[in-house]
């Protein structure tokens, strides 16, 4: 059995500890077998000085990270294309997408974690409820990441209905959160749960437009808030997670203990859920280093910079360790009052239009070193 199949059936999906030694080998492991399916990633690894024997002892800074952004402009993929299952793309708000695309025994981990986290998290029901989906509606054009893991999030529980905030209409997509409070107020009046899922930002609209107008609602016992992917081009109106709590348990009669967020990037399809005291704990299937923006070097927990995620889950694309342009602060395992071990990622934003001007620079400098095309 390969060390990455093992790493995805650990029982305990936040046992870091009992599984660093695993994860770092599964990693080279992984690595080898993609720098020799995969001409441009060895050059990665070979120019920027890749040192296997110390990522085999645990250093997993040895292993080069791809900035986001080089995956934006280049598509590496270290087996025939022919293989890909399933193809998805990042939302593309800067106008370029990452695609990433996952063969059967990449998306057969993908299965083992999800189930393990959702048992975890108590995501899994047989009762079915109705979905409040604020993201996109499903077409086989559209093969952004959210579309595809929107729709899975209703496979948690029986559908009773999916409700989409933008829906495809006369050939583009349309934001209809109209019919959303339709179905919110259908709801409830009926004894079934709602689960929502999507954009903090569209959570956000939607519920901030329902309490001007004085609407309150009480939704059904089991009703949950869920959200992810960002504030992408509404960063502007980002709003902290305590006002989205708070319109949850005004507006829907949702309380605070059933609102949950996801965390995770196209490149990097790892599921991060937030725990009761709403932090992201890293769960065994990857990891995160924080390194200084400036250099790339890896900072001590506690200390903000870049956040650099780690998995071993794909055996057909080279995201093994990715540059994110997100900001965040790893904090030790141990210290949330959850009781979890696992150490935990705290992301406090974005870089600003300055600091990606800088951190695009970084990037550039990076691949060029790796005598990678621009």
């Amino acid at each position: 059995m390969k060390r990455s199949d093992r790493l995805f059936r650990w029982r305990d999906p936040y046992d870091i500890a009992g599984t660093d030694a695993l994860f770092a080998a599964a990693l080279a492991e992984s690595a080898a077998r993609q720098r020799a399916g995969c001409a441009d990633y060895d050059r990665i690894l070979t120019q920027l000085g890749y040192d296997e024997a110390a990522l085999r002892a645990g250093d997993l800074s040895a292993l080069p990270p791809v900035p986001t952004l080089y995956f934006k402009h280049h598509t590496l993929f270290s087996v025939p294309e022919k293989r890909l299952l399933i193809c998805a793309s990042s939302s593309g708000t800067g106008g370029v997408k990452s695609r990433v695309g996952l063969d059967a025994a990449s998306l057969r981990r993908g299965l083992w974690m999800v189930l393990r986290m959702a048992r975890r998290h108590c995501l899994l029901s047989a009762r079915p409820c109705h979905y409040l989906i604020l993201g996109y509606q499903p077409r086989r054009e559209n093969e952004t990441a959210f579309s595809k893991t929107g729709f899975g999030f209703t496979l948690f529980a029986p559908a009773l209905s999916r409700t989409y905030a933008l829906r495809w209409e006369q050939g583009a997509y349309r934001l209809d959160l109209a019919a959303l409070r339709r179905r919110l107020e259908c709801c409830a009046k009926g004894g079934a749960p709602i689960r929502t899922i999507g954009f903090p930002a569209y959570t956000f609209f939607l519920l901030r437009e329902m309490e001007r107008e004085g609407l309150r609602l009480q939704m059904p016992r089991g009703s949950l808030l869920t959200m992810g992917g960002g504030w992408k081009q509404f960063e502007g109106e980002r709003v902290e997670k305590e006002e989205l709590y708070r319109l949850a348990q005004d507006v829907l009669g949702i309380p605070e203990t059933h609102c949950v967020e996801f965390f995770g990037a196209v490149e990097h399809p790892i599921l991060y859920t937030t725990c009761e005291q709403h932090h992201f704990h890293v769960p065994v299937y990857g990891r995160v280093l924080i390194r200084d923006p400036d250099t790339l070097r890896p900072v001590p927990n506690g200390t903000a910079g870049l956040v650099n995620l780690l998995t071993p889950m794909a055996d057909c694309m080279p995201i093994l360790s990715v540059m994110t342009d997100d900001l965040g602060v790893l904090h030790d395992g141990g210290t949330c009052p959850c009781g979890c071990a696992a150490p935990w990622l705290e992301i406090i934003g974005r870089v600003g239009v300055r600091d990606i001007v800088t951190c695009a620079a970084v990037a550039a400098d990076y691949l060029r070193e790796g005598g990678l095309p621009q």
